[in-house]
Parts: structure tokens; C-alpha cells; sequence
């Protein structure tokens, strides 16, 4: 999915969030973008908003008596404007809506104002719950942060979010995701600290700060960190990486790690 959305931001030269469920909904029903030519793992959240979606859009061609082949390729300004894209459940807070999120970030890191809010704005469509958004929002931050430069000690600073929040635009945190953000994942003691990554987007976050914080600099460190914590252990993991590849930089990732991705071509492209 995180291949979608950097596609969706290339070829609309902005966000575009139809454009971006189009291609999840490809992913999903064609396996556009995998790995293995089909959608093999995908949370009950996200399928349920990918369905939503495609409900929509057919309630959009009746409507409008658009043909069904042409749904995914609008392009009229007046019909995406007043089509409603948030497609989730209220209440959806799993962890899908941070796994795909490097894309925005890095997309928008000249304009941290926009980062953040689009960074918030690509989890929501599909997870409704405002700790989802919240926590997009506060790692997009930190992504950007990192690519202007800041230290390993300022992103981990438990004022972190007080000192950029003009980049948050007068949007406060949810109360959950400002305790990750002034040092909660800071349990010594990890998995036996309580430290959870599981599917519920807080405790995932919280995981994988806890990852990148206790790495060692190492980023295979913190990759096994994340994934020994056990539970949805691809996604912590996930996760984790976008900050600390960001962080570390592609030459710091384990070699043979790197020979093993998936479309390695086209993200060095990107």
C-alpha cells in the first residue's frame, strides 16, 4: 500500500485521496503493487473501507450515469470535490493507517504544515478513529523532522511535539498519542514494560518509537527489536522502518536485507 500512495503522489503531483483508495482498491482486488501478484494479508478496517469505496463509487455512476470502466479515472474537479472519500467505520484505530505513511511525509517535507495534516488526512480515509489520525500525524511529523536534519535525540526530545507545534496548525493531539509523544514508549524493560504490538494503532506506535529508541544506532537491532515483540510483528516492524530508514539512511540498511525488496528498482527511482 505504501507503493500506492507513493504512486498515487507521483502521478497526481499532490494528494489525492480518490486517487489513493483507486490504487489501494487495485491492490486489494487485483494485486496491484505486491509482491506476490495478490493481496494476501489486509485488516478487517481497511477491506471494510476498501468496499465502502467501491460502493461509492458505483452509487457515484448511477448518479451521474458514468460508466463503471471510467470510475477510476476521474478526472472532473466538481464530482472528487463532493465525493466523500473517508470510507471507515467511526471508531477504527488499527494499525493499518501507519504502515503505509512514509510516502506523505516524504512527499511534503519542504512544507511540514501540509505534511502533517496530509500525513493525518491518509490514515483517515480508512481508519475514522482520531487517535489514527492523530498518530499519522505525529510520525509523519517525526519523519519529517528527520529530513531536516534533526538529531536522533531531538526526534526522541519528550518536548518534541511542543517545539513543532506550528506544524500541527492549532490541531491539539489526542490525549493517548501526546503521552507516546512525551516519552511513554520509554520502558527499559520493553515487551515486560508493557510495550504491545498488536493491532491497535496507540499500542503499535508506541512499539515501534520504543523500537527505534532503544536500537542501539542499529537498524537491524531495532527491526529484531520490533519483531521479537511478537503479535503483528510485520507491521511494528513496518513501521519502524519508515522512521529509522529515513534516519539511517539506505547504505546503513543491512545489505542483504535491501537485495531482498521487493521493486528495489523503482524505489530508488522514487
Amino acid at each position: 500500500m505504501a507503493l500506492c500512495l507513493a504512486n498515487s503522489l507521483i502521478a497526481r503531483r499532490h494528494f489525492n485521496p480518490y486517487d489513493q483508495l483507486v490504487r489501494y482498491k487495485w491492490w486489494y482486488k487485483n494485486g496491484y503493487m505486491t509482491s506476490t501478484g495478490r493481496c494476501f494479508d489486509i485488516g478487517e478496517n481497511t477491506s471494510q473501507s476498501f468496499d465502502e469505496f467501491q460502493r461509492r463509487q458505483e452509487s457515484l455512476a448511477k448518479d451521474h450515469q458514468i460508466p463503471l470502466e471510467q470510475l477510476d479515472f476521474l478526472s472532473d474537479y466538481h464530482l472528487l470535490a463532493n465525493f466523500n472519500v473517508d470510507c471507515s467505520k467511526i471508531g477504527a484505530a488499527g494499525n493499518g493507517a501507519l504502515m503505509r505513511l512514509a510516502p506523505v511525509p516524504l512527499f511534503f517535507h519542504k512544507w511540514p504544515i501540509h505534511a502533517v495534516e496530509f500525513s493525518g488526512r491518509s490514515g483517515q480515509i480508512t481508519h475514522g478513529d482520531p487517535k489514527a489520525y492523530d498518530a499519522c500525524r505525529y510520525y509523519g511529523a517525526l519523519i519529517v523532522a528527520t529530513l531536516r536534519g534533526e538529531s536522533k535525540e531531538q526526534l526522541l526530545d519528550n518536548e518534541f511535539y511542543v517545539k513543532h507545534k506550528p506544524w500541527f496548525n492549532g490541531k491539539r493531539l489526542h490525549t493517548d498519542i501526546e503521552a507516546i509523544a512525551k516519552g511513554a514508549y520509554k520502558q527499559r524493560q520493553g515487551y515486560d514494560g508493557g510495550i504491545r504490538g498488536n493491532g491497535y494503532i496507540v499500542n503499535t506506535l508506541q512499539a515501534a518509537l520504543w523500537a527505534f529508541w532503544a536500537d542501539e544506532n542499529n537498524f537491524e537491532k531495532g527491526v529484531l527489536a520490533a519483531v521479537n515483540l511478537g503479535d503483528d510483528t510485520d507491521t511494528t516492524a513496518a513501521i519502524y522502518g519508515q522512521l529509522a530508514g529515513v534516519y539511517y539512511g539506505f547504505k546503513k540498511l543491512p545489505e542483504n536485507w535491501r537485495d531482498q525488496v521487493y521493486a528495489k528498482d523503482f524505489i530508488k527511482c522514487v
